[in-house]
């Protein structure tokens, strides 16, 4: 490896992103062109275009070397282990970096000694799926400016706060990676921040919900919330973390849902009294989501991704976890820009 110092590092993870990688690409090198760095793309055995198209542009490209591991956790990790910046930002392959946010981002670091990481406002290219609204429902909070909980859709990291919890991403991880990151850095008493400036502009999925739903099942990354509080069990994080997950309680209650549906069904109560008990309890939570949110559409695809990620929790936290050791990885690329 080129042991010349860098003092910011883009860090892009990314997944057979060919048609998306080389807008990222360009303007990661434009945005750390500004403030002085380089720019490492982390990525997990694309099958498609997505490292040829990186060769062709000075950066770092390090590959993972084993299919199996792909995983949201293991990309930014992977990457941070090449990274040479004091600052290291992060992000996808479908996301475009603003050139501007990057010297406000490091200002507002340097004036706030006890911040870990800063976030910026994240510009939705794509904003009409289903996915994406109820994501914006479920982030209402920690997407707005000020102190927060986690910095969703990448942020700015300070690299001696992420030394001092341990390392960047926990590479078991199929989603809550994000979130994994900030109890781990909170419970040292590092703050999180976004910043009122544009940080990116981000091309979501544009699949069909159901279609996504699907596909995030046979991927693994519904089982991100199960995973991330097997990791937790007796690490100081624990607290902050069943505190912040506002979902976990939604699935905790389908499960239980599913315990009293199978109840009824083995009551030994008289079959039509079991038939109309059952149908009842089981239509209830779609009575009640669709008045609330005043659309059968919403409320059933809300109820449909409660039952997936209730059973993608289960699974997730009983998977058998890797050790967080260093990423075997293949540096297939190191160009640097001059």
């Amino acid at each position: 490896l080129n042991e010349t110092h860098y003092s910011k590092t883009a860090l892009i993870k990314a997944l057979n992103e060919e048609a998306k990688i080389a807008r990222c690409i360009e303007s990661a090198l434009q945005a750390v062109k500004i403030v002085g760095g380089e720019v490492i793309l982390a990525d997990s055995l694309s099958t498609d275009n997505t490292v040829k198209i990186a060769k062709n542009y000075p950066i770092k490209i390090a590959q993972l070397t084993d299919p199996n591991e792909r995983c949201c956790g293991i990309g930014p990790q992977l990457g941070y282990q090449y990274a040479k910046g004091e600052f290291v930002y992060i992000l996808d392959g479908d996301m475009q970096m603003l050139p501007d946010f990057l010297p406000q981002a490091i200002s507002f670091m340097e004036q706030h000694p006890d911040a870990a990481g800063v976030g910026g406002k994240v510009i939705e290219m794509n904003t009409e799926s289903l996915e994406f609204l109820a994501r914006v429902e479920r982030a209402s909070n920690h997407m707005k400016p000020g102190q927060v909980d986690r910095l969703d859709m990448g942020g700015l990291y300070r690299k001696t706060a992420i030394e001092s919890v341990g390392y960047f991403s926990n590479r078991n991880l199929h989603s809550y990676e994000e979130l994994d990151l900030a109890v781990r850095l909170r419970s040292q008493n590092w703050t999180l921040h976004r910043i009122d400036a544009e940080a990116v502009k981000h091309w979501g999925h544009d699949a069909p919900p159901y279609q996504l739903l699907i596909k995030r099942w046979n991927s693994g990354y519904i089982n991100g919330l199960g995973e991330i509080l097997r990791a937790a069990i007796g690490e100081p994080h624990l607290k902050l973390l069943l505190k912040d997950v506002k979902e976990l309680r939604v699935y905790l209650i389908t499960i239980a849902w599913w315990f009293i549906l199978i109840g009824i069904l083995s009551s030994g109560i008289s079959l039509q009294s079991t038939i109309i008990t059952f149908i009842v309890v089981f239509i209830m939570p779609f009575i009640l989501m669709g008045t609330k949110k005043k659309s059968i559409k919403k409320a059933v695809f809300s109820i449909v991704s409660w039952n997936m990620n209730s059973a993608g929790l289960i699974r997730g936290f009983f998977k058998k976890q890797s050790l967080l050791s260093k990423i075997q990885a293949n540096l297939i690329n190191d160009k640097q820009a001059h």
